[in-house]
């Protein structure tokens, strides 16, 4: 009876280790479920649950070790050298935070000094005059570097597992928060503030778990590209440099732009409309929808509307860079086609000339702009999990 009872301590204890980062981590069928509040529960309690359950079994197991026959005292010896393992890989192995840090040296290059390929993809930030590019690639490995851009704090994200890159002040109730990432949930990563150690969603900036529960970042404009394309927007930017540190994080990613990697988690499908396809998201007022990439490519221009807002999205000839503008100029909604040469457009309604900046060139609208809209590519599961009344 005794021994009954101290394996069934060992295996709660195990269950309570186990499942704590199960919930949060990408293990086989632990993203599917909407569990994140037993998760947030078991993080938040584990210290004392801990005790609790080790005070319970200290005496119940010395008099089993003292009375029982030898073959007692190896089972028991495997159960503690099993749990001492699991408590090993899963407080300082299974943790997001103790496989991805942020950069311990952050640099930034001008264009002429910068060693990013022009052929890699950027998240772009342009505030106050000041523009600053941040490789998906290095991103993508750290998951959020903290900055400064045109004197405004900025927490620049990205999940590659989403394939979703978004940028957020870091401002919470009046001051510069701190955050750690621990895990994900349905596949999007998850940080943690150090005040109230709510848990906010990367995708959306929402407070899932916590005292702050409910509560939102505040978002702030960015732009995926290549690097070439961000420059030509912005010829006087701030590149991110790698910090030589994680070289070898980085190199894992090397193909992540692409879609190309060997890893289930970050591959793309090719084809439309699979879990892993990519898909343009935009979302306006209440109203969500999503562009088939593939479609994209074949077109370059697609022009569609959500309530309120008639838009065009354009892809550049790198296949890579995109743009998402509101197509309506002084009040009027125009409508666009492509010419010959795919960096540039014209409108129907005027015949005027537009490049891939969104700026007029020739005809009775040069100097207007079309001003963007946000929107994010990313894989298809990722949009319709966090956006399930889109339409497509």
């Amino acid at each position: 009876m005794r021994i009954a009872f101290v394996l069934l301590g060992l295996l709660l204890l195990l269950a309570v280790e186990i499942l704590r980062v199960y919930f949060i981590m990408p293990f086989p069928g632990s993203q599917q479920g909407n569990t994140i509040g037993i998760a947030y529960w078991l993080d938040q309690n584990i210290t004392w649950l801990r005790l609790l359950l080790l005070a319970a079994l200290v005496y119940p197991f010395l008099l089993v070790w003292r009375q029982s026959k030898r073959w007692r005292r190896v089972l028991l010896s495997v159960g503690l050298l099993l749990y001492g393992l699991v408590f090993f890989l899963f407080n300082f192995r299974f943790l997001a935070e103790k496989m991805f840090y942020q950069p311990r040296i952050k640099s930034f290059a001008s264009a002429s000094l910068n060693r990013v390929k022009e052929d890699k993809l950027v998240l772009g930030i342009a505030i106050n005059g000041q523009a600053k590019a941040y490789p998906v690639q290095l991103i993508g490995y750290h998951h959020q570097v903290r900055d400064t851009v045109g004197g405004t704090p900025v927490m620049v994200t990205y999940c590659t597992v989403c394939r979703t890159g978004r940028v957020f002040s870091p401002i919470v109730n009046g001051k510069s928060e701190t955050f750690r990432l621990v895990g994900m949930d349905h596949f999007n990563a998850l940080f943690e503030d150090a005040t109230t150690k709510s848990w906010w969603r990367q995708v959306s900036g929402e407070a899932i778990a916590g005292p702050l529960k409910g509560a939102k970042l505040q978002e702030l404009p960015s732009q995926q590209m290549t690097l070439a394309t961000w420059l030509r927007l912005h010829p006087n930017t701030q590149v991110l440099q790698p910090d030589t540190t994680f070289n070898q994080s980085y190199k894992d990613l090397a193909d992540y732009d692409k879609g190309t990697l060997k890893s289930h988690l970050e591959k793309r499908d090719t084809l439309s409309w699979k879990p892993k396809s990519w898909v343009v998201g935009v979302a306006h007022g209440n109203e969500a929808k999503a562009y088939d990439w593939n479609e994209l490519v074949r077109r370059q221009l697609v022009q569609d509307s959500l309530p309120g807002l008639p838009l065009l999205i354009a892809l550049e000839s790198d296949s890579a860079s995109f743009h998402v503008w509101n197509r309506s100029v002084n009040g009027q909604v125009l409508h666009f086609q492509k010419q010959g040469n795919l960096q540039l457009f014209n409108d129907v309604n005027t015949g005027s000339v537009w490049n891939m900046d969104g700026e007029c060139i020739v005809g009775a609208l040069k100097g207007q702009r079309l001003q963007p809209v946000q929107a994010s590519q990313e894989f298809w599961h990722s949009w319709q999990t966090f956006h399930p009344s889109t339409k497509k």
